[in-house]
């Protein structure tokens, strides 16, 4: 089984990226192949909404010239998907909400791309909103018919300088616990009748 993290924060080794590696680490351990994918800080536009992934349907956005259609191929490919942003002003980054935008619609201009995988979200944040961070990218998941596995507390790590959420012992114990309700969500799913994806009312 494969697992992908996309990391939507600017700062590639920071506390975001820490805290996906130790969510990907029980899972690398189950025996899942694990990817990760830095779209924070490269060239990724917004949804245009010109609606050409409806006329084309396939599985890419038409504006391939920036970093979106090679990250969203490898959710694609995987069985779960971990998205993760530092908070800025109670919110994901504007790397991280153009990649949901798009990545959202193009896989309901296919037929519902995601439904039936697995999807959380992990948050680093100095202080406070990182609940709205939270809640934003699980919006997607939800609307895309994923499947939400639980946690100990909300995936979330504190800690503003680079490395600082490695002292967060707590965020580090969920995800750790993460990332092995992952794999047993991800066991199940794999033994489990296919998800009943619905299109959307576009589709």
């Amino acid at each position: 089984m494969k697992v992908v993290a996309i990391n939507g924060s600017p700062r590639k080794d920071g506390n975001t990226r820490l805290l996906l590696e130790a969510a990907l680490k029980p899972l690398a351990e189950a025996g899942w192949e694990t990817r990760y994918v830095q779209i924070g800080g490269k060239n990724i536009h917004g949804c245009r909404a010109c609606f050409k992934c409806w006329e084309t349907q396939d599985k890419r956005c038409v504006f391939g010239k920036d970093a979106f259609n090679e990250a969203f191929a490898q959710v694609l490919e995987a069985d779960a998907v971990i998205l993760g942003s530092p908070t800025y002003f109670a919110d994901v980054t504007a790397e991280m909400k153009a990649f949901m935008d798009r990545a959202g619609f193009v896989a309901m201009a296919n037929g519902c791309l995601l439904a039936g995988k697995i999807g959380a979200a992990v948050v680093a944040v100095r202080r406070g909103g990182a609940t709205h961070v939270f809640d934003t990218m699980n919006h997607l998941f939800q609307i895309s018919q994923m499947v939400l596995p639980g946690s100990t507390y909300w995936n979330m790590g504190y800690g503003l300088e680079p490395g600082k959420v490695a002292g967060d012992a707590e965020a580090l114990n969920n995800m750790e616990q993460l990332g092995q309700a992952i794999d047993w969500l991800g066991k199940a799913i794999k033994n489990a009748p296919p998800y009943p994806v619905r299109k959307s009312r576009e589709g």
